[in-house]
């Protein structure tokens, strides 16, 4: 996955952020900008929902295949200028405002990410190679990065990724712990409560009988992708609580980390 950069090491944290608006996300960016700060980080963002606002004022169609949305030429043109373009400038201006040193990419700059397209959903990729250079050299410089999920495919095609999807492969590339935060309070069992920590097994198990179901099921593949790549953890939370990032990176009650069986089993001991 590396290029040959320096190894980064496990203290840095890829965060993967929602793509509302900043509003929704105020106190969010504020703990991101102060942690910031002190520790070595990324932001992914996503922007699902913004959009899918734009392609209804334009009269696109959406449409979404085991979670994931189907791009073709024209939503395509669309994701660029709303994820690489008006989201990401609007988290970079309101990160640089509270007082992070913020840059804003997509994963197409530098090629930073590529990958094979998924078949049946058009021009999406999902990631398989981290180019890496350019983001320890931002590291290394004390800014912090906000990437946008657009990618290559084999042959340098723009496509649009999954945003859980392209905060996995930079984990992935980076060795990174991940935290996925999103809009519930982590991954639920048949019975709807919220599962404390989740092992591939089970996590395939609860995807076959449809408890896992949605947009719930490209965060857990994500997140099996990055634990079977020797990464100790990831932490599915609930963006929306309070100090969210810190209590997914502190508190082990607070949502769902994703282990391999042998790691929850060591745990326990």
């Amino acid at each position: 996955m590396r290029d040959g950069a320096a190894d980064m090491g496990a203290d840095l944290v890829v965060v993967k952020l929602g793509g509302t608006t900043i509003g929704d996300q105020e106190s969010t960016l504020e703990e991101v900008a102060a942690l910031s700060r002190g520790r070595r980080m990324l932001i992914v963002h996503g922007g699902g929902r913004r959009l899918t606002d734009w392609l209804e004022r334009l009269g696109l169609e959406t449409r979404f295949h085991e979670g994931l949305r189907v791009t073709d030429d024209e939503s395509l043109e669309v994701a660029a200028a709303v994820l690489g373009g008006l989201v990401n400038a609007e988290l970079v201006a309101e990160l640089r405002r509270l007082g992070a040193d913020a840059v804003g990419l997509t994963g197409v700059d530098g090629g930073l990410l590529s990958g094979d397209r998924q078949p049946g959903l058009g021009l999406v990729a999902s990631v398989s190679e981290v180019r890496t250079a350019l983001i320890d050299a931002l590291l290394e410089q004390g800014f912090l990065p906000v990437i946008a999920p657009l990618a290559l495919d084999s042959e340098g095609v723009m496509c649009n990724v999954n945003a859980d999807d392209a905060a996995a492969g930079l984990a992935r590339g980076l060795s990174a712990r991940l935290v996925l935060l999103t809009d519930t309070d982590g991954v639920r069992d048949a019975s709807g409560r919220p599962l404390a920590d989740l092992d591939a097994r089970d996590a395939e198990r609860l995807i076959r009988e449809g408890v896992i179901h949605g947009g719930m099921v490209p965060k857990v593949r994500s997140a099996l992708a990055v634990v079977r790549s020797a990464v100790a953890e990831v932490i599915i939370a609930d963006g929306r609580q309070p100090a969210a990032l810190t209590r997914a990176l502190e508190d082990p009650t607070f949502g769902t980390r994703v282990f391999l069986r042998d790691e929850r089993s060591s745990r326990a001991k």
